[in-house]
């Protein structure tokens, strides 16, 4: 097969894959991009050996992986495995190619980093440390709290819309990953805090521009990843904590610190909105405190 035919082959391959990740697997975007980007790698490394889809090996993907391994990190190549998996898993049960490559491939060991995780007080002195009046800081405090009363994901954060919000039950409904919505309780502060920006603050931002959105930038539009990024950054700059404060921090936070305080681990695990709770069960190796309290407490040979 010539180069060009090759070429057309592992593109029809790769966008038949992602049609089908987005529309039947609901894939985020961020997701689509990571694997769009993953199979690229492939198709470069397969055209150059002159390999069609339905004609790589398991000998050849181990090659690619030895040659992607000096700039990956361990769970960048996990995840690339993962991906790999799953195309030619799909083509197989499509018929395109007779069996699954990977499946004589083992994943890479790695290990699994603990999350970084504040105390009670640094939070206090993180959000109370955003209180003036203007329609940005309202706005910034609303978030704050939002993100630690809830555990939200940063996406599900800047995709809330208005009437996303109950106050009356105190309630926030979240669009999770593969588009999966879960309704979760707000605690008192963020719901003194939202409606404090969606009045006076808001209207200022959004100007005569009709939107949907919940949080909104200086032009009115939707307020970004990026953005909430950096406010986690000048907020903890201002707070004197590290630097690596981020929103997975406020969101690991929260998760440790219903642990902490005693919640059972499902119910975390549903807050969080973890398909598995395998994911949720890795914020019991944060502190171990907690743990050994709670069995002295209840085990009968801990006295």
């Amino acid at each position: 097969m010539a180069g060009e035919a090759l070429a057309g082959a592992w593109d029809l391959a790769v966008d038949a894959f992602l049609a089908h990740c987005s529309a039947e697997k609901g894939l985020a975007a961020a997701s689509l991009a990571a694997a769009e980007h993953d199979l690229a790698r492939l198709r470069t490394f397969a055209v150059g050996a002159g390999r069609g889809p339905a004609a790589v090996s398991d000998a050849d993907l181990r090659d690619f992986l030895l040659g992607c391994a000096d700039d990956l990190a361990a769970s960048s190549r996990a995840r690339l495995l993962s991906t790999l998996r799953s195309f030619f898993r799909f083509h197989a049960a499509e018929g395109l190619v007779d069996g699954d490559p990977t499946a004589t491939i083992a994943a890479p060991r790695r290990g699994r980093k603990l999350p970084d995780v504040l105390g009670v007080a640094q939070v206090e002195r993180l959000i109370e440390g955003v209180d003036g009046s203007e329609p940005g800081d309202l706005r910034d405090r609303a978030i704050l709290e939002v993100l630690y009363g809830c555990g939200c994901r940063v996406s599900e954060l800047c995709g809330l819309d208005v009437t996303d919000l109950d106050r009356g039950e105190g309630t926030l409904m979240l669009r999770g990953k593969g588009r999966k919505m879960r309704l979760v309780p707000v605690g008192a502060p963020a719901l003194a805090a939202v409606p404090r920006w969606l009045a006076p603050g808001r209207p200022r931002r959004a100007g005569a521009r009709p939107t949907a959105a919940l949080f909104l930038n200086r032009r009115g539009g939707r307020f970004s990843r990026v953005s909430v990024w950096n406010l986690l950054k000048r907020a903890g700059a201002a707070a004197g904590l590290p630097d690596s404060v981020s929103p997975h921090t406020l969101r690991h936070s929260f998760a440790t610190h219903l642990l902490e305080g005693g919640a059972d681990l499902r119910a975390v695990q549903e807050l969080l909105g973890h398909a598995d709770i395998s994911t949720t069960e890795i914020y019991t190796h944060i502190d171990r405190g907690w743990l050994a309290d709670a069995w002295r407490e209840a085990h009968p040979r801990a006295r």
